[in-house]
């Protein structure tokens, strides 16, 4: 095809068609430039449809990711939202006692045992350089802005397990016996419905049976003891506000989700 277009410039020199030719460079210049954006737009096209190729896959991966997120959230919530109902009702005991009887106590007590870690999957896709594949800038942003309200989340968690351990299981080993609530909440599956193994899996707690205590527990003296309801009392507020921040991340997680399934519908 050069040579053709040589032997035409050559042809028309040679016979003296000067005007001619410079019209028929210019002409081959403008073809030339012509294919070569051609080209050029054939190579983005191509380019592009391979990123929504990669930006197709990537968000199937996300929306898998924070429907497991949004599933485990749900779990600590239904947790903490039982917790806070089995202090309400030691509350109830406490103003009343006549109504406690000490299974239900003991069951009560079992069910503010546990505490919730959220471990979702978080992806850094800016670091990973997969941010620049997603075109929606709401999503973006939705995605980049969210680890933020984890670590509230974390943090309350983090709060309750201490104190948890610290200061709330002390106290009933000193003026209970732990040995009865912990079976019952095996019992119950308390825990299990909670608790979840390395492969997420919810484990069975049913299996635990570790028998009751032989020693006397006096639910009622427990009962009357000024510092069980203050452990209570904070036990509520910090459970009570971990799910308040609960309810902020899980509103996140939805709108990145809707974002999410926005995107691939219109992909």
């Amino acid at each position: 095809m050069i040579k053709f277009f040589r032997s035409i410039r050559k042809t028309l020199l040679n016979e003296g068609r000067t005007s001619k030719y410079f019209k028929y460079a210019i002409g081959e210049i403008i073809l030339v430039v012509i294919g070569i954006l051609i080209a050029l737009q054939i190579n983005n096209w191509n380019e592009n449809r391979k990123e929504r190729t990669q930006e197709t896959v990537l968000l199937e991966q996300l929306l898998s990711d924070f429907n497991s997120n949004l599933e485990q959230l749900d779990q600590k919530i239904s947790m903490r939202e039982d917790f806070i109902n089995s202090v309400k009702q030691l509350f109830n005991y406490i103003d009343n006692p006549l109504l406690a009887t000490k299974d239900s106590v003991d069951i009560y007590i079992g069910k503010t045992m546990p505490y919730a870690t959220f471990d979702p999957i978080v992806v850094d896709l800016a670091s990973s350089g997969e941010l620049k594949l997603i075109s929606s800038n709401d999503l973006k942003q939705a995605v980049t802005r969210w680890t933020s309200d984890i670590n509230d989340v974390i943090e309350d968690e983090i709060i309750w397990r201490d104190y948890r351990n610290d200061m709330y299981a002390p106290f009933l080993i000193q003026n209970y016996q732990l040995r009865t609530i912990r079976n019952q909440a095996y019992k119950l599956n308390i825990l299990g419905n909670y608790t979840m193994d390395r492969e997420n899996t919810v484990t069975d707690d049913t299996k635990n049976d570790i028998g009751n205590s032989n020693f006397e527990a006096d639910y009622v003296a427990l009962l009357k003891n000024p510092d069980f309801e203050d452990h209570l009392t904070r036990c509520y507020a910090v459970n009570y506000w971990t799910n308040v921040q609960s309810h902020i991340l899980r509103k996140r997680i939805v709108e990145i989700i809707d974002l999410i399934k926005h995107e691939l519908e219109h992909d």
